[in-house]
């Protein structure tokens, strides 16, 4: 019999320490091999009996409140875990495969936010992003893959603000990734009916100064964000796109007309993790941005040549040039 919670135990004491933050279980005919994500790359960890992984597989999705019955269909819950005093929450994912489900596992750490100077490579950068959250109403889009740095960096942005004066903020979230005192948090629950439009929704009648989007999803989601920044508030949030431009056009295709982007966006930075080549530092985020006068050209004229405002590649070129990293 296999002890389930002691090999996840075990498995997520390992995955915290050596950073790691994503899980992925693969089945095959004779056994099942775990793979762990570390800084972006996949590396081999162990292998499994199809028996064993049956056998956790079960257990987590029992856990999560998933149907343990239903392999036909994906599904997604969230597991909490409390590992050395730190709470993690692991986001599930199951697909259905030829020989079993496979999982993948999402770490999420609630662990304390770090200022933006932790955070990002270029403090030229953390100025410019500073400044950014001076203004009263409007959208701020933080950009990328998945696994960009873009959340972590909202919440370390957002903690700058609120540190400065005392703002009604309400996040709206899937899932929660960090438990915050002073910030009213909603879980975002699709299968329970709280989207992320009916959240906006409600929480625009909470009287808010600050609003965090934990993601623009959908077309809904997308024009509600632009009405509350019209009724005049703040408003935070991620989209998935390769760079700034590009979430010029991915709004558009939601439905955003160029008048309502040229009068609400504020900036679009779009971020990229590094793996950094020096003694003092392991990661940093750098980012590209699309702001003021080259923000406005673009979103009313998509042909018009955007000036540089430093590009990923410029900036690859000055770590490179500081000795943060090998090669550009």
């Amino acid at each position: 019999m296999y002890s389930s919670d002691r090999f996840l135990n075990a498995l997520i004491l390992f995955a915290v320490k050596e950073n790691v933050s994503d899980i992925h279980f693969v089945p095959h005919v004779n056994e099942t091999t775990v793979y762990l994500r570390v800084h972006g790359e996949r590396h081999l960890y162990k292998n499994l009996s199809n028996e064993h992984y049956t056998h956790l597989l079960n257990y987590l999705k029992f856990q999560a409140q998933m149907d343990i019955g239903e392999k036909r269909l994906p599904q997604d819950g969230v597991v909490t875990l409390l590992v050395n005093t730190v709470k993690i929450d692991l986001r599930l994912s199951t697909l259905p495969a030829k020989q079993e489900e496979s999982l993948a596992i999402r770490l999420l750490p609630h662990n304390e936010i770090k200022p933006l100077n932790q955070l990002l490579l270029f403090q030229s950068q953390v100025k410019k992003l500073t400044s950014l959250i001076k203004n009263t109403s409007g959208i701020v889009l933080l950009t990328g893959p998945t696994g960009s740095g873009k959340t972590t960096l909202l919440y370390s942005l957002i903690e700058t603000l609120l540190l400065e004066q005392s703002f009604q903020t309400i996040t709206l979230e899937d899932p929660i990734e960090k438990d915050l005192n002073h910030f009213v948090q909603v879980q975002i629950n699709e299968k329970s009916g709280m989207t992320y439009h009916t959240g906006l929704k409600a929480a625009l009648r909470h009287d808010p100064d600050i609003l965090m989007v934990g993601e623009i999803r959908d077309v809904k989601t997308a024009e509600f964000v632009f009405h509350a920044a019209y009724t005049g508030h703040l408003v935070f949030s991620t989209l998935h796109a390769k760079d700034a431009t590009g979430t010029i056009h991915r709004l558009v295709e939601m439905g955003i007309k160029p008048i309502d982007l040229s009068q609400n966006l504020l900036a679009i930075c779009a971020t990229e993790l590094m793996n950094l080549d020096h003694p003092n530092y392991d990661r940093a985020a750098i980012i590209e941005f699309l702001t003021g006068e080259n923000l406005l050209g673009y979103c009313t004229d998509f042909t018009k040549p955007i000036k540089s405002e430093a590009t990923f590649a410029d900036l690859k070129r000055k770590a490179y040039a500081y000795g943060f990293i090998s090669t550009t």
